[in-house]
């Protein structure tokens, strides 16, 4: 039997006050858990407004969501401990060291005392920065404050990570370090869910993905599969380009 569902989006809709284009126009999918999931297209193609429903921080106009069986709706602070988040913006505090921004963080997410020290200190180490935890984030590198972002979204071990383009303006090295940290979470327990428009790293990282375009849903599918059955396509940028028309860089 395939996975269960951890996360069931039924004919959702979203449209903007002062718009008349829906964002998320009769949206459906389901993402498997254990899944690093790919949620792939273009800037302003909902992949944003789309994580930041599933994570509680926007409405929604119409359609169903659950997660972990769980009413999106109706059980929102049942499903809050439950999920991480990491937005594109570096949501840290640049005057604070890193060490001072995750305990916060980590306070603000029910951690406390040794438990928080200890849980802490082993993200830093996980993610080659415990040497530099007590230096300002202000001098960290864009790597590095990438790397600290998405620890402050890990600390309470959620089993469903959602990652809104977390690779976005880094180095090489900090980014194969990033991706090659995700999957050791993922197959540590955690469901991913990631938005993208590299194909490149989606194509190495992502078990699933699908494809979004002005808010609806083009394809979905394992990637490798996906190239395989896409008659002169030999990427997903080019899957993407033929089903669309458009490319999925800037």
């Amino acid at each position: 039997m395939p996975p269960a569902p951890v996360i069931d989006i039924r004919n959702l809709c979203k449209t903007y006050r002062g718009n008349t284009t829906p964002a998320i126009d009769r949206f459906s999918l389901t993402i498997p858990e254990g899944a690093i999931f790919g949620l792939l297209g273009p800037n302003g193609a909902g992949k944003t407004t789309l994580i930041h429903i599933l994570c509680g921080l926007r409405s929604f106009d119409a359609g169903e969501v659950t997660i972990g069986a769980r009413s999106l709706r109706r059980q929102l602070k049942e499903i809050k401990p439950r999920i991480g988040v990491v937005p594109q913006d570096i949501a840290l505090y640049p005057s604070l060291t890193a060490a001072e921004n995750l305990k916060i963080f980590g306070t603000l997410l029910g951690l406390r005392g040794t438990a928080l020290k200890e849980r802490i200190n082993a993200l830093l180490a996980f993610f080659g920065l415990e040497t530099h935890k007590h230096r300002r984030v202000a001098n960290y590198s864009g790597g590095m404050k990438r790397r600290i972002n998405l620890i402050a979204g890990l600390l309470h071990n959620p089993e469903v990570l959602f990652l809104d383009e977390p690779t976005a303006g880094v180095d090489v090295q900090s980014r194969n370090l990033i991706l090659e940290n995700l999957k050791a979470i993922n197959r540590s327990g955690s469901t991913i869910v990631y938005t993208s428009h590299h194909m490149e790293e989606a194509e190495s990282l992502c078990t699933q993905v699908a494809f979004i375009d002005e808010g609806r849903l083009i394809c979905r599918g394992v990637p490798a599969e996906l190239i395989r059955n896409a008659e002169g396509c030999a990427s997903l940028e080019m899957l993407y380009l033929q089903l669309t028309g458009k490319r999925l860089r800037d």
